[in-house]
């Protein structure tokens, strides 16, 4: 072979690697989407994920986070890596503001119609005129118990009684809802609280009753199924898989004095590879062909679907507890947050954690 030739075969086959390195990524990213969530969310259940692929051919591939401030930080640090991120309301004004996030095409939505219109149309979502997320599920941030251990509690205070609870208290590690529900139990509005000092002297008296920390489903589980605490925070949807799934005997409670109030969303990624892909996705999840499953098989949050609510058992938590009036009444919604109030917050708990430890 002639140095010619073997030049005019190689750079043939330089210019069929480029073309399909070129080529390459443009296919996978058609038949792939990336999914930041926390883990066991909804979004990543398995036959969820194949009912999924099998009618659009689209693979889902998951990451996870254990805080949302952990979420922002991966958005922040890895553009172009995700496709769809799960949002809480109170953090979408804020992704969208640096540029996170991407305004979503509701006309590519099909169930955005059945969508209960203060969710899909809330502020906290509908930025400058665009959705920047679109309205998947809500709930409650409360606490459960352990039904083959303790009854129901009254107040949130209850929680904080050594007489009561003496090391049988688990608590989430998070700041601001900490501070809440301290809010909460001192009769101050969650949202404003008026006086911290009070707040931080409601904390320091889970010195007698906190057992452990948790930060996600699965260590919440662990720890009940290990006799580790008998009462905790914890989230409604959360709690019915807990039962319904995970077979534990847990039921999800609200104080007299109130629970708090969430919704989520689900967002595109601001560089996101496969925008049509993460609508495609979107669109699965507000569905009631995948809601419906994942509450009567799995337990879930309730639908930001009206009609997938409606398609639900009558003997559904989300019918039972989250659809009892006098309970709803008792909810207060987040609200978004100064970056001062954050600040304050997480110093206030910092501080309550280092003297609970002594």
């Amino acid at each position: 072979m002639t140095f010619t030739t073997t030049r005019r075969a190689a750079l043939a086959l330089a210019g069929g690697l480029l073309a399909v390195g070129l080529a390459g990524p443009t296919a996978a990213s058609a038949a792939e989407i990336k999914v930041l969530n926390w883990q066991g969310y909804g979004t990543d259940e398995k036959w969820a994920l194949e009912m999924f692929e099998k009618k659009t051919g689209i693979k889902v591939v998951h990451d996870y986070f254990n805080s949302e401030q952990e979420m922002l930080t991966k958005l922040r640090t890895a553009p172009g890596t995700y496709d769809v991120v799960l949002m809480n309301n109170v953090y979408v004004p804020e992704a969208a503001k640096e540029g996170l996030i991407q305004p979503i095409d509701e006309s590519k939505i099909t169930n955005f119609a059945d969508l209960t219109p203060s969710l899909r149309d809330s502020d906290r979502f509908v930025v400058d005129g665009k959705h920047m997320a679109i309205s998947w599920v809500w709930g409650l941030t409360s606490f459960a118990f352990n039904t083959d251990k303790v009854k129901a509690p009254d107040s949130i205070a209850d929680v904080f009684d050594e007489g009561k609870f003496k090391g049988k208290v688990g608590w989430r590690d998070d700041a601001v809802e900490s501070v809440q529900l301290a809010a909460l139990a001192t009769g101050q509005d969650m949202n404003n609280p008026a006086d911290l000092g009070k707040i931080k002297e409601q904390l320091m008296k889970l010195k007698g009753t906190l057992n452990t920390f948790w930060s996600s489903e699965d260590e919440w589980n662990k720890h009940l199924s290990a006799g580790d605490f008998d009462v905790a925070t914890y989230w409604s949807g959360s709690a019915a898989r807990a039962k319904k799934a995970f077979k534990l005997p847990v039921e999800f409670w609200v104080p007299k004095e109130g629970a708090i109030g969430w919704y989520d969303g689900l967002t595109v990624a601001k560089d996101a590879p496969n925008v049509d892909g993460a609508h495609a996705f979107i669109d699965f999840m507000v569905s009631p062909d995948f809601y419906v499953k994942w509450d009567t098989d799995v337990g879930a949050p309730a639908s930001a679907n009206a009609k997938a609510n409606s398609m639900l058992p009558d003997t559904a938590m989300n019918k039972t507890v989250l659809g009892n009036a006098d309970i709803v009444a008792r909810v207060k919604w987040m609200a978004p947050m100064t970056d001062e109030q954050k600040k304050s917050y997480q110093e206030l708990w910092d501080e309550v954690k280092t003297a609970i430890a002594k």
